[in-house]
């Protein structure tokens, strides 16, 4: 836009424009096209347009750009090609519009635009807001795709153009249907496609509370579908009915349009029914009807009893028994009547005609009114006139016509009482003219009734709210001046007298305003002078100190053009708002007017200003003073240092704060008018020299220093002298520990070496219980089953077993097809429910198929593995993670070939040191006692599991009878007289079948102890019976010396009895009887578990101990686990223990891992899988040796 002298070659023809008829005006054809179009010829058409020899080029915006080919006023230019193509976001409509730029090739401007459509019809997923759309768009339903290009869908797959020949769901009836009802559910529709071959037939999505549920559908020609018979249900009793999204759908996804939104409507006919009246006032096509027999609102079909015994609408039987009221307001009135009483309560009727003449109230006669009556549940009535007489009575509803039986009467159970209200005094007294004024009533029972009325001589005041003793209204404007006016009160139709009377005064004025000027954020006092401000009870934002002042704030100024502008503005309207009087909310004859606000500048660009002590603090900002006429506007600041006020000194631009005696940092924070405002914070420090007192202090401090250093040389010269005798008398005690720990180790290992001789030289006759192959494989492969079905011949009936065997052989050969394993594995690891069961399961199997085809298995489990190790790699982790998780299919099929190929290696070499060192650590830990409950031992390897009381116990031999073979000779055990009962057992059980694998022997758990003494006595000895010993709530198991068995006894185990016996005539023991002794529940494992289990007795609430208490537990006393000294104490017992066993150990490693000692090499699978993780490695650069070195430990 310029003057035509400065456009240059502006007398050339239409180069300038002095009109707008001579504007450019631009037009493009198409002016539209789908983003599936490209270099689409466009065809411009310009107007008022110079000659443009020079060029043009065509510019979409920031898409894209090209050569415009100019024809006299035309210009042909081609769309953008693919890659410059808008991308048509779905939720943003289905166009996006794109200005089309003429662009000079002479000047580089753009000198015309017009508007371009793309469009994209795809983004419609609907038949009817495809053809709907202004662009060319139409509906394949076959495909139930949208397309712009109508080639692409021919007449046979089902183009659509118009909205009538869309696919769709026609408007239907309520669609009703009861949960847990089998219903089929008919929509008519028109032009229902026939699904064509490969297709899926109609379906019924219903979304239930946010579930989807599919209904398989039926089409009937292509005017109605029907869903299947199907029940439905939803969640909760809070809805009756619930209203659920319908989508009828064909081939998987294809939905059909439901412009009439139909619904389907679920209901429960006992949901918020709970009362008869509830229920057969529900809609009638619901159905339902109140079962009296089961007492509740169903289906007729689910009502069991006879028809006679069920209520429906406008049946034979539709009047509900037993009525009741819950709830009566008021609950008071008055003697004249007018009264509304609300009824509400249960089976109130079901027509207002069955209790239009039957309600009273007190024995008074109450009308009901239609307007307020509920079916079944409220009646509104309109209480009559009491008789002197009448003070109270209860509330009596008969529900029906004629005689009231008493089935159809309520009597409710509070009463409605008659009242006298009365009215004795008001507040205040007087008020202005123009009203507003809340004037309180006092008097009596004035909170009866329903309807209140106050009468200021014949205008109301308005009602608000009232309690027992008092009430109120707000005045309206005299209509009759000033002056006396008598007020009344009606309640209902009790009208209240007594001589009371309201006084209308002059309406306040105001004089005088000082001072005349606020600034913008207001908040500023402000002094009104004037007359009978004293009746004035709420003024806005003033404080009334007397019928002629007040005091006031002034408003914020709201924000504006001048505020902006930050410059004085007088507002158009400025005044008060005192109660109802209008004349005072805009005055006339002020001149009030705002400054703007002051502004702070920061203390310093930091925001932190250093300050010696006493030194000011200066605010620098500007509009500190308003500049007003009278020259005296002084605006009221406060600065505060921390929470400290300061003296101020204010001018134009600054204030000067003389900073209170403090130091350190402070915030500081500015206030005036409704602005607050912090500048920084302040750092007082002080640079002054120590004082006196600080000297003083200083050099006490350096005299106690001095004293103190000289005691402490003193006393550590002593101390050095006794820490000397000390260390050579501790030198002395660890040089006797030693040898005593050396010692006991000794012993130790030679009894435990010649126990274990024993062991071995009973093995070498029956050999160590090994499991045969086929036993240990299966427990690997398939633990936990017992007889699994690879174990059993085909069990398939006889006329389909052919058939079975020759497609299980054709699946062998497809198993020996390497492509065809690789490819099934993989894609039975891609599927999202294949769980860690079921890839073991199909590794267990594909093993077991493969054993005899081990060459073949183990190239499928290198493929793998090597797949596996890709994934890894590319996944980004850490290498170190590869294989620390058996999770796939591979890592599981390893573990089953060296379960395969390691068989002789455990059997031949690792076998037998493994089943030493766990008999050495059995014989070795039973030694000493073990705490049956907390696992905890005298000997043993963890100092957690570590007993540190002092326990005192004594090595028993008792003589055991074999259970299978009483005339066999007694065999010698060693127990403790500190063992529970069960531990005696498992110890017996130990020394009889010590030759026998464990899945051989009898179980303790099916055996009871029984003691055998002379002349035919026995006693069943228990973990728990009636002897056991209770303290608090602690129980104690029985152990050998709780029964005093002595050395030498005989024991036998008996098969377990339910009532355990003994002979109680051995006064040593008990003289209780013992015919209902308690059989202790706990098994010998879970008495022997690392894991403490105190578990209260469910009958009493006591707790279970052996040899300690666990001391996790609250009322374990300190003083009980306080004899547990520090760890180091007991450091002989653990090295004891280990020593002891630590050539077992040994034994077992150089029998696993040195080739020395026993003439062969590692066994061929180990070093055949760890040059397989070196290619691996080798293969992906990985050369740490920590890697390589993890990826072994985690195989």
């Amino acid at each position: 836009c310029t003057r035509k002298e400065k456009c240059e070659r502006s007398s050339e023809p239409r180069r300038f424009a002095s009109d707008i008829k001579q504007c450019v005006r631009l037009s493009v054809h198409p002016n539209n096209i789908s983003v599936s179009q490209f270099s689409v010829t466009l065809v411009l058409e310009a107007h008022n347009v110079p000659e443009l020899s020079a060029g043009v080029n065509c510019t979409f915006e920031d898409l894209a750009e090209m050569n415009g080919l100019v024809e006299g006023n035309r210009i042909k230019c081609y769309s953008p090609a693919e890659k410059e193509m808008p991308r048509i976001i779905v939720d943003k409509g289905d166009h996006q519009i794109v200005q089309l730029y003429l662009k000079s090739k002479e000047t580089g401007l753009a000198f015309a635009n017009t508007s371009f459509v793309f469009y994209n019809c795809s983004v419609h997923k609907s038949c009817l807001s495809c053809v709907s759309s202004p662009y060319q768009c139409h509906w394949c339903k076959y495909r139930h795709d949208c397309t712009h290009d109508p080639r692409t869908c021919s007449f046979q797959e089902g183009r659509v153009k118009k909205p009538e020949g869309c696919p769709q769901l026609l408007p239907a009836d309520r669609i009703l249907v009861p949960v847990n009802v089998v219903k089929p559910i008919t929509l008519p529709a028109k032009n229902l496609p026939q699904p064509q071959s490969g297709q899926r037939g109609y379906e019924c999505l219903l979304t239930i509370q946010g579930n989807e549920h599919r209904v398989p559908a039926l089409r009937f020609n292509s005017s109605s579908v029907q869903c299947q018979n199907t029940s439905y249900f939803y969640d909760g009793m809070e809805m009756s009915s619930l209203p659920v999204e319908l989508t009828v759908i064909w081939n998987g996804d294809f939905s059909i349009d439901n412009p009439a939104y139909n619904k389907v409507h679920l209901y429960k006919c006992d949901a918020q029914r709970g009362s008869c009246g509830l229920c057969l006032k529900a809609d009638p096509l619901f159905g339902c009807v109140w079962c009296k027999g089961e007492n509740r609102c169903t289906l007729k079909q689910h009502c069991p009893h006879p028809e006679n015994q069920w209520l429906e609408h406008n049946g034979i039987n539709s009047k509900c028994t037993h009525p009741r009221i819950t709830q009566i307001t008021p609950l008071r009135g008055p003697r004249e009547g007018g009264t509304l009483v609300t009824i509400r309560g249960e089976n109130l009727g079901l027509d207002f005609r069955e209790i239009q003449d039957n309600v009273k109230v007190a024995e008074v006669d109450c009308t009901p009114i239609l307007e307020g009556y509920i079916p079944a549940e409220q009646i509104v009535c309109e209480m009559g006139k009491a008789e002197k007489s009448q003070y109270t009575g209860n509330v009596q509803v008969c529900v029906g016509d004629g005689e009231c039986r008493p089935e159809f009467m309520a009597k409710s159970s509070k009463y409605y009482y008659f009242v006298i209200p009365r009215i004795i005094n008001l507040k205040p007294s007087r008020g202005p003219v123009s009203g507003g004024t809340i004037v309180n009533i006092t008097g009596s029972h004035l909170d009866a009734g329903s309807n209140v009325s106050i009468m200021f001589k014949d205008q109301p005041c308005t009602y608000l709210r009232r309690g027992g003793q008092w009430l109120t209204c707000r005045t309206h404007a005299s209509l009759h001046g000033y002056g006396n006016v008598s007020v009344s009160v009606s309640i209902d139709r009790a009208h209240l007298q007594k001589d009371l009377r309201f006084e209308y005064v002059e309406d306040p004025t105001i004089t005088k305003i000082e001072p005349e000027w606020s600034i913008y954020s207001g908040h500023t006092p402000v002094t009104v002078t004037g007359t009978n401000l004293d009746i004035i009870q709420t003024p806005l934002l003033c404080q009334v100190l007397s019928p002629t002042s007040m005091l006031c704030q002034a408003p914020e100024l709201p924000i504006s053009l001048a505020r902006q502008q930050e410059v004085p503005e007088r507002p158009d309207e400025f005044g008060f708002k005192l109660d109802d009087v209008q004349a005072l909310m805009a005055l006339n004859n002020t001149n009030f007017i705002y400054y703007p606000n002051p502004e702070f500048e920061p203390l310093s660009v930091s925001g932190v200003l250093e300050l010696k002590p006493g030194s000011p603090i200066i605010l620098k900002g500007r509009n500190f003073l308003p500049p007003t006429s009278s020259g005296n506007g002084k605006l009221n600041y406060t600065v505060l240092i921390g929470e400290k006020p300061c003296m101020l000194t204010v001018s134009e631009t600054q204030l000067l704060c003389e900073s209170p005696n403090l130091t350190g940092r402070h915030k500081v924070l500015a206030r005036v008018g409704g602005i607050e405002f912090s500048p920084g914070v302040v750092h007082i420090t002080s640079d002054s020299p120590l004082s006196s007192t600080a000297i003083i202090g200083i050099a006490a401090a350096g005299a106690l220093l001095i004293l103190f250093i000289v005691v402490v040389l003193i006393a550590y010269k002593r101390k050095s002298r006794e820490s000397d005798l000390t260390l050579k008398r501790l030198q002395m005690q660890m040089d006797n520990l030693e040898s005593r720990v050396a010692l006991e180790c000794k012993e130790a290992f030679a009894e435990l070496q010649t126990d274990i001789h024993e062991l071995t030289s009973d093995l070498d006759g029956a050999g160590i219980p090994f499991l045969d192959y086929r036993t240990y494989t299966m427990r690997v492969l398939f633990p936990g089953i017992e007889e699994h079905p690879v174990l059993r011949d085909l069990e398939v009936p006889g006329y389909r077993q052919e058939q079975v065997e020759k497609g299980l052989k054709l699946f062998g050969q497809l198993i020996n097809n390497k492509v065809f394993l690789l490819c099934f594995i993989r894609t039975l690891e891609a599927q999202r429910g294949f769980s860690m069961r079921d890839r073991g399961n199909v590794a267990s199997l594909i093993m077991t198929v493969l054993q005899s085809k081990l060459e073949y298995a183990t190239d499928v489990l290198k493929h793998l593995l090597s797949d596996l190790i890709d994934r890894n790699l590319e996944s980004k982790n850490h290498p170190k993670l590869l294989l620390r998780r058996t999770e796939s299919v591979a890592e599981k099929m390893l573990t089953n070939w060296f379960t395969f190929l390691l068989y002789k290696f455990l059997k031949e070499c690792a076998g037998e040191p493994l089943f030493s060192l766990f008999c050495a650590i059995k014989q070795q830990m039973e030694k000493g006692p073990i705490d049956s409950i907390t696992g905890e031992a005298r000997y043993s390897l963890s100092e957690d599991k570590l007993i540190r009381q002092q326990i005192d116990y004594k090595t028993l031999v008792v003589n055991c009878i074999h259970p299978e073979n009483e005339k066999s000779p007694e065999i010698q055990v060693k127990v403790l007289n500190c063992d529970t009962i069960s531990q005696v057992k498992e110890k017996i059980l130990d020394a009889i079948y010590k030759n026998v694998p464990h899945s051989h022997r009898l179980k303790a758990s099916d055996m009871d102890l029984e003691w055998r003494q002379g002349r035919g006595q026995r006693m069943i000895l228990q973990d728990e019976d009636v002897t056991t010993k209770i303290e608090g709530d602690w129980k104690r198991l029985n152990m050998l010396y709780h029964y005093q068995v002595p050395d030498n006894a005989v024991m036998a185990l008996v098969p377990k009895q339910v009532t355990a016996y003994n002979s109680v005539n051995n006064s040593t023991v008990s003289r209780t009887s013992a015919k209902n002794m308690i059989k202790y529940t706990g098994s010998p494992d879970s008495l022997r578990s690392r894991t403490p289990m105190i578990t209260p007795d469910l009958e009493s609430g006591v707790k279970v101990w052996h040899l300690v208490k666990n001391h996790e537990h609250g009322d374990q006393k300190e003083g009980d686990r306080g004899s547990k000294m520090v760890s180091e104490i007991y450091l002989t017992r653990l090295l004891a223990t280990k020593g002891t066993l630590q050539k077992f150990v040994d034994d077992l490693f150089e029998t696993i891992f040195s080739t020395a000692h026993r003439g062969s090499a590692l066994p061929l699978a180990i070093k055949y899988m760890f040059d397989f993780l070196d290619e691996q490695a080798d293969k992906h650069n990985i050369h740490d040796p920590h890697v390589r070195h993890t990826w072994k430990s985690n195989w």
